[in-house]
Parts: structure tokens; C-alpha cells; sequence
């Protein structure tokens, strides 16, 4: 059933969509994500008169033990220059219903998180967002998988 789910779920990726510049992602191979494994995604920007928006996308199940999840985030030209950095937070559930937000199948979740929206990069050339989950946990359970989409601003 879960590599069915995988097989779906890449199947969606790769399908046409317009908007789309980068899409990737990362499994963790035992459904969680240790603190010191940062995920790294890098991707190619020739046009820089356009406007960018930026997501991390985090598939969890719903037995995810917390129902937020705090992550740091860079973004990082080709010579390794940080663009940005940030403290984030997300709710994976509603805090006070424990309902579960992102879209799901079963009892998995896709979450596409925004990190920029409208993002002018200066420069054509290699960019690289970089994600590690920044929980009290060192391992952090439940989660699926960990990736990157940046897409043509409307």
C-alpha cells in the first residue's frame, strides 16, 4: 500500500502543470526526520524578469505525534550567498479540533507550505533551498517525506 501511495504520488508530480518551474522531493526512508538532515533542493532560474513563489511540501501520516512543526528554511544563490533564512512553523492539524489540514489520502497528508511569494531573484543561475526540521525532538516521527516546488507567480 505505502509504495502504491509513493507510485501516486510521483505519478502527480510529473503530470502537466503550467505554473510549475522545480518540484522535488525527498523520502525518509524510515518515516522520520532526524534533526541534523538537513534536505537540500537545488534548482535552475533563466528567467529573472518573473515573479517566483516558493513552497516546501512535507507529507506526513496522521499518527504524527505533534500538530505543528517548526522548520528552518534557506535559500542560497550558486555561490552559496544566503538570500534568506528563517524560523518557520506550520499546523499539520487544528490545534483545538486535532483535524488535519493538507491534502490527504488514507491516512497520509500533503502539506505545500509557502516560504515566498512573488520572489524576484536578482541573478539567472543555480538557487538552493535548504529545510531542517527544528522540533525538540532529535527524530522526529511520521514524516514521509520532505521537498521543494517553486512555481510562476500569477
Amino acid at each position: 500500500m505505502k509504495y502504491l501511495l509513493i507510485l501516486a504520488f510521483g505519478l502527480l508530480i510529473i503530470s502537466c502543470d503550467s505554473s510549475r518551474v522545480y518540484e522535488d522531493f525527498n523520502d525518509m526512508e524510515e518515516a522520520y526526520w532526524p534533526l541534523d538532515s538537513i534536505q537540500r533542493f537545488s534548482f535552475v532560474i533563466e528567467d529573472t524578469t518573473r515573479a517566483y513563489n516558493l513552497f516546501a511540501t512535507i507529507r506526513n501520516s496522521s499518527s504524527y505525534p505533534y500538530y505543528n512543526i517548526y522548520f528552518k528554511y534557506w535559500l542560497k544563490d550558486s555561490t552559496q550567498n544566503m538570500l534568506k533564512e528563517e524560523l518557520r512553523e506550520y499546523n499539520f492539524f487544528d490545534p483545538k479540533t486535532g483535524e488535519p489540514f493538507g491534502s490527504g489520502l488514507g491516512d497520509l497528508f500533503d502539506h505545500k507550505i509557502p516560504l515566498e511569494e512573488n520572489f524576484q531573484f536578482q541573478n539567472s543561475g543555480e538557487y538552493t533551498i535548504e529545510l531542517q526540521q527544528f522540533m525538540r525532538m532529535d527524530t522526529l516521527p511520521f514524516v514521509l517525506s520532505v521537498g521543494a516546488r517553486v512555481e510562476f507567480s500569477e
